[in-house]
């Protein structure tokens, strides 16, 4: 918790800064509310897909196509949405039905996607704003020294003080945002796989479906 003698400090702290410090601010929150959105969505997409798997699996040796339909509506989640494509075009042909499941895998893939590049961009830009916090807090210090020689060291101290804040928090954003992105982008490669292979499973169990249902 946050005590008022550490609110005074970390307002101190932002006005020494500089104006760099707002485009910082600015930065800071997109980038919590990015981390916050992707967090509860990759939460709410997650389920247990061997043992969803196996529901379908056993739904479509009894030929129980409406009920493992079922079963993919009530399940929120990529995997979840391409078995259900696939299983709309039971009777179809297998180039229907991987177009199908093609078609929404593309669909979950912009969502799951949705907002890292974003993320990404913050992570780049965050401490380039810093940065330029520093240079303009080093011109500052120059023009102090221009102005009045090294006769007052307290005029210079403010230009670098600046400069090395404005460095601090820009990094402060950036390396937390670059680790939440790769982390994001972890995710996501593990949710594709599973697509993947998910999809695959669903070619063999409709083949082996319209296989005996021609014996």
């Amino acid at each position: 918790m946050v005590t008022g003698f550490e609110q005074f400090a970390l307002l101190q702290y932002f006005n020494k800064g500089g104006p760099m410090m707002w485009p910082l601010l600015a930065v800071s929150i997109i980038v919590i509310g990015m981390v916050i959105e992707r967090i509860f969505h990759y939460y709410k997409v997650s389920i247990n897909t061997p043992e969803f798997l196996k529901k379908i699996r056993t739904l479509l040796e009894a030929k129980r196509i409406k009920e493992a339909i079922t079963l993919c509506e009530n399940y929120k989640g990529p995997i979840a949405s391409i078995m259900k494509a696939g299983l709309l075009k039971t009777g179809k042909s297998r180039e229907e039905i991987e177009t199908a499941i093609a078609a929404s895998g593309g669909i979950e893939m912009s969502r799951l996607e949705r907002g890292l590049t974003g993320l990404a961009t913050c992570s780049s830009i965050a401490p380039l704003l810093g940065f330029l916090g520093t240079v303009t807090g080093m011109i500052k210090s120059f023009e102090a020294i221009a102005a009045h020689g090294m006769n007052n060291p307290a005029l210079v101290a403010v230009g670098i003080s600046e400069a090395l804040i404005t460095t601090a928090a820009g990094l402060m954003i950036g390396i937390p945002a670059m680790a939440f992105y790769n982390y994001f982008t972890a995710k996501v490669s593990k949710l594709v796989l599973e697509m993947e292979e998910s999809s695959g499973l669903l070619l063999e169990y409709m083949e082996d479906l319209s296989t005996s249902a021609e014996d």
